[in-house]
Formats: structure tokens, C-alpha cells, sequence
């Protein structure tokens, strides 16, 4: 492999190191979302036990405070926020409580799901482009090949083969970052989709329960 990468082309040469950087970027995005992805499933999964456990949502908005650290609890105290700002000195509520509640929660998803998605279309962009990227590279140490070939006016597998074999190359390389871009993407889509889906769940249960406290 290295002796197919040493004797291609300066053109060739830069393809392969653009390819190997793209799929290097490729894996590094994955883990990082994947990690991230892990801590906002295990945040939300201990928010809903304290969410549903039974106390107050005053006594927990103030074990949270104003700084909260998760996903979650940022949903939560947004919404939190804009209930106890509706109230007026003399307890009665705003009109329009419950639709700014829900449109507080919304701008903090909305957020999160911006998060959640970022560098995502790296993936994307390196998954289409990175086989056409490779391809050009072959492309053009063949054409480099046959430029040799006519110059020696030799035309045995020894001439031919080794020229063939480096542009070849990076056709291989481009689909070693494709092909792992392409399911990363498609994977890590469907889980940003799925605990966005787990964030609009909350905050619609959240504002049932608003809801019926401004009707009580």
C-alpha cells in the first residue's frame, strides 16, 4: 500500500491524504456523537425519575436552579421560567400563560435539536462526495498510466499494472470513508430524531399538567 501511495502522481497523492483525513474526521464525528448521544439519554433517563417522582415541580425547578447542566432540565426550566413570570404580585395569571410556556419549551428544543444535529452533514457531504473524489483520483493516475505507456511504447502487464494499481487506490480509499459516512449519518439521524421526539414527549406532558393547573 505504501509503495502504491509512494510512486502516484503529486495529483493522486493529495487525493489519498484528502481521503484518509475525511475518513479519519468520519470516526472522529461518530464517537463524539455517540458519546454525546449516550450522556443525553442517561440525562433525561434521571430527569424523568425525578420529574415523576412525586415532588413539587417548585422544589425541583430550585434543586435545579437557574444553571441547569442537561438537555432535559433546560426544556424543564424554560418552561418553569415563563410559568412564574405569567404570574402577576397578586397570583392571578397572564392571559396567554400557556402558549408562551409552550413556545419557551419550543425555542429550547428547538436548540437542543440544533445541538444534537451538529456536524451531521459532514458526514453527509463526506458520505457523497468522497467516492467522487477517489474515482477523479483514479481517473487521473490512469490517464498518467497511459501517458507513461505511450511514452515507453511498452505495453506488457508489467508497465501497465503497477500505474493501474496506485489509481485504483484511491478509488478503494474514497469508498473506505463513504461507506462508513453513509451509515454513520443514516445512525446517528434516526438517534438525534429519537430523543428530540423524547424532548417534544416531556414538554407536551409538561404542559398537559400547566394546563391543568390554569384550568384548576
Amino acid at each position: 500500500m505504501w509503495a502504491l501511495f509512494a510512486r502516484s502522481t503529486i495529483t493522486v497523492k493529495l487525493v489519498m491524504i484528502m481521503l484518509i483525513v475525511a475518513s479519519v474526521w468520519c470516526w472522529a464525528i461518530f464517537i463524539d456523537k455517540w458519546l454525546q448521544f449516550r450522556r443525553a439519554r442517561s440525562e433525561a433517563a434521571r430527569f424523568d425519575a425525578a420529574f415523576w417522582s412525586g415532588e413539587p415541580l417548585d422544589e425541583l425547578f430550585d434543586e435545579i436552579g437557574p444553571d441547569p447542566r442537561g438537555p432535559s432540565e433546560k426544556i424543564f426550566v424554560s418552561g418553569m421560567i415563563e410559568w412564574r413570570r405569567s404570574h402577576r404580585e397578586d397570583g392571578a395569571l397572564i392571559p396567554g400563560a400557556a402558549a408562551r410556556i409552550e413556545r419557551s419549551m419550543d425555542v429550547a428544543i428547538s436548540k437542543e435539536s440544533e445541538r444534537l444535529q451538529r456536524n451531521l452533514l459532514i458526514l453527509a457531504t463526506i458520505g457523497s462526495t468522497a467516492p467522487f473524489v477517489g474515482l477523479f483520483g483514479t481517473v487521473w493516475g490512469i490517464m498518467n498510466s497511459f501517458i507513461e505507456i505511450a511514452e515507453s511504447q511498452n505495453t506488457s502487464l508489467a508497465v501497465v499494472a503497477p500505474g493501474i494499481a496506485e489509481a485504483l487506490l484511491a478509488t478503494g480509499l474514497g469508498l473506505i470513508a463513504a461507506i462508513p459516512a453513509v451509515v454513520f449519518y443514516n445512525k446517528l439521524s434516526g438517534d438525534a430524531d429519537a430523543i428530540v421526539a423524547n424532548y417534544e414527549a416531556f414538554a407536551d406532558e409538561f404542559s398537559t399538567i400547566l394546563s391543568r393547573q390554569l384550568d384548576a
